[in-house]
Order: C-alpha cells, then sequence, then structure tokens
C-alpha cells in the first residue's frame, strides 16, 4: 500500500523515526541500521516501507535499502519470527553479512541478533538456505552492474565455468575484490576468490 516515503527526517528513537512528508508525520520502526542511514533530523531522506496489519495494530517498518525490505520479509516468512526480531537479525548483521550467514548456513552469526536463541538461528538459515542465493548482495548487484568484459565480470564467468553457481562466483569474487581493491586484475581476481570458496 505505502511502498516508500520521501520526505524530512522529523524525529527518531532507538528503533522508530518520524518522516515529514508534505506536512504530514509518518512514524516508521526501522533498524538501527537503517536509522544510522537516515541521518539528523532536518535531512532529507527516503526510506522504503513495508505496511503491517494485524487485529490490534497497524505498523510502517521502514528500510534504507530495497534489499533490506526483502530480507525483512523472507525472515518474517520464518516461524517464530515477528517484525521486532527481524528488525533485530537486521539491526546486528548487514544484508550481505546474513546472505552469507544463511548460504552457508552459519547459525552462530545470525543467534548475534538480540534475542535470537541458537534454536532459532539454526532454523533461519535452514529455511532461507535456498532463497539466499536468489537474492543479489550489494556487493553481487556492484558487479552485475560492472560494465560487460571487466575483470569481476570475467572472473565471475571463470569461476562458473569450473562449475559454481552463479550466487556463490558472484559472492567470492565480491569478496575478492574488497580484499584486493577495484584495480585488480582477473588472474589475481580468481585466485583469490577461489580460495574464499574454498573456505
Amino acid at each position: 500500500m505505502i511502498a516508500r516515503l520521501s520526505g524530512l527526517l522529523d524525529d527518531f528513537g532507538p528503533d522508530w523515526a518520524v518522516i515529514d512528508v508534505n506536512g504530514v508525520g509518518y512514524l516508521v520502526h526501522c533498524s538501527a541500521r537503517t536509522l544510522d542511514a537516515l541521518g539528523v533530523r532536518g535531512d532529507k531522506v527516503t526510506v522504503h516501507t513495508e505496511l503491517q496489519v494485524s487485529e490490534n495494530d497497524m505498523r510502517l517498518i521502514g528500510f534504507a535499502s530495497g534489499g533490506e525490505r526483502e530480507w525483512f520479509r523472507l525472515l518474517t516468512g520464518v516461524q517464530g519470527v515477528g517484525s521486532k526480531m527481524a528488525l533485530a537479525v537486521l539491526s546486528a548483521l548487514t544484508v550481505d553479512e546474513l546472505q552469507r550467514a544463511c548460504a552457508s548456513a552459519d547459525a552462530a552469526m545470525v543467534a548475534r541478533a538480540q534475542g535470537v536463541g541458537p534454536k532459532l538461528a539454526s532454523r533461519i538459515v535452514n529455511e532461507l538456505r535456498d532463497k539466499a542465493g536468489g537474492l543479489p548482495s550489494a556487493a553481487g548487484a556492484a558487479i552485475a552492474a560492472a560494465p560487460r568484459g571487466s575483470s569481476s565480470q570475467d572472473a565471475v564467468s571463470a569461476l562458473q565455468n569450473l562449475g559454481f553457481k552463479p550466487n556463490v562466483a558472484t559472492d567470492a569474487v565480491a569478496r575478492a575484490l574488497e580484499e584486493l581493491g577495484e584495480g585488480a586484475g582477473l588472474n589475481d581476481l580468481v585466485r583469490v576468490a577461489l580460495k574464499r570458496v574454498a573456505g
């Protein structure tokens, strides 16, 4: 119903913000990471939103990126994970960290979120493991947007030719790029990416 809000950051607290859109203040519940990204009172902001309606409540949840909103939807689809718990996970982990944790079944990483016990963390990574590969990571999206013929895209292609799935290859090359820097050559990228895939 409401997919996005653009306006001025009017006020904020530990897990909420008020966005003034043409004189109307929208109360938006957010993760700590989204609140950090919004800036200070008076700043012009845009948040992606999700409207949650229950029997006795309506609340607007806000996200700094569309990717964070997608992960919120995935998390709240897991039994036992409500909006507060999903925001706690998104406060503790970046979207890329969460994607890596689910893809590699690293429940301990997810359990770092406040209020998430080992059992629930295991359920989250087990249920979202297959879906994790379908969502582009921020670094993966940057590689996908790179010009054709760039070293990063060639490195992803090389790993796929070796039999690695596209999302695994992209993630490994993204991590290699973080380590080596943007100007890294193809051979170095493939070498480091293969190390990352091997763990």
